[in-house]
This record gives structure tokens, C-alpha cells and sequence, in this order.
């Protein structure tokens, strides 16, 4: 059983982390846990990750993508009808969901394929130019300048390892 925690000390002594600690509250709550349909993530890459969900039974009209912000939301509803069928065993739920995945900032899908029951979701981290790290020149006091040449910040390298 999770008990809620008090983040109150936290608000007051930072700025900016509104969406962070929104997520801490909602996952402090005690929900019911939603274990359907089945999904793994994996990281494929250094800023690519893959949502592979086990959907047997939906076809590719009846899956819904939606990302909104940060958030990914995938929904089935199964169309037709079971009249007139008679299951002496049902293994196979056909039962309509909806899951939904927080995503970090700049974080994108890329494609989406539906194959053998199984819905693959590729998505990729791609932070704009201007969001990157960039070097900012020093002036002494006496106007000369301590970092390269010219007036504008140079563009830092990056390491595949940030």
C-alpha cells in the first residue's frame, strides 16, 4: 500500500518543475492498476525508444495514437459485432482500452506499424538547435575577450555521452 507524500517543501524552493511534481502527485495516488493490454519499453538508441503493446485481435482501424504535449494516449475499441457466436473458451480480450505515456520534452513518434498483434511505436528525442548547450564568451574588464573570436556565442560540441 503507497502512502501520499507531502512535496509542499519542495514548491517552495523551486521554479519551473509544476509538471514534474504533478506527476509525482499522480503517482503517489492509489489507482487502480491497469495491466491491459500488456506493453514493453525499450530504449533503442541514444534518443530513440520503442512502445512494442500486445494487441491481438485489433486491427490497425480500431487503434487510436494521439499525442498531445507530453503526453501519448493509445486507445482500441473493437468494431463489429460477437452475435451469434458461441465461446466455449475466451483467452483472447477484446475489451476496449486506453493507455497513456508521459513523454520527456522534445520527445517525438515516428512511426507506428502494427504487425502479428503486436502495435510497435518508435519515438525519438529531438531537441531543437536553439534549446542546445552553447558557449558564452567572458569580457575582462577591459574589453578584450577570453573565448575565441567575434561578438555571437559559439556552438559547444556535443558528446554523444550527454
Amino acid at each position: 500500500m503507497r502512502t501520499a507524500f507531502d512535496f509542499s517543501p519542495l514548491y517552495r524552493s523551486t521554479v519551473g518543475f509544476d509538471r514534474l511534481f504533478d506527476m509525482l502527485d499522480h503517482a503517489t495516488q492509489v489507482e487502480p492498476m491497469t495491466n491491459w493490454p500488456p506493453y514493453n519499453i525499450e530504449k533503442a538508441g541514444e534518443d530513440q525508444y520503442v512502445i512494442t503493446m500486445a494487441i491481438a485481435g485489433f486491427s490497425t482501424d480500431e487503434i487510436e495514437l494521439t499525442q498531445k504535449e507530453n503526453q501519448l494516449i493509445v486507445t482500441g475499441q473493437k468494431k463489429g459485432s460477437e452475435e451469434g457466436k458461441q465461446y466455449l473458451h475466451r483467452g483472447i480480450a477484446t475489451r476496449a482500452f486506453k493507455q497513456s505515456f508521459n513523454l520527456a520534452d522534445h520527445v517525438k513518434v515516428t512511426g507506428a506499424s502494427l504487425d502479428h498483434g503486436l502495435l510497435t511505436i518508435e519515438l525519438k528525442r529531438e531537441v531543437p538547435e536553439a534549446l542546445k548547450p552553447r558557449r558564452i564568451e567572458i569580457q575582462s574588464a577591459n574589453g578584450a575577450k577570453s573565448l575565441g573570436q567575434g561578438n555571437q556565442p559559439q556552438q559547444i560540441e556535443h558528446s554523444q555521452a550527454a
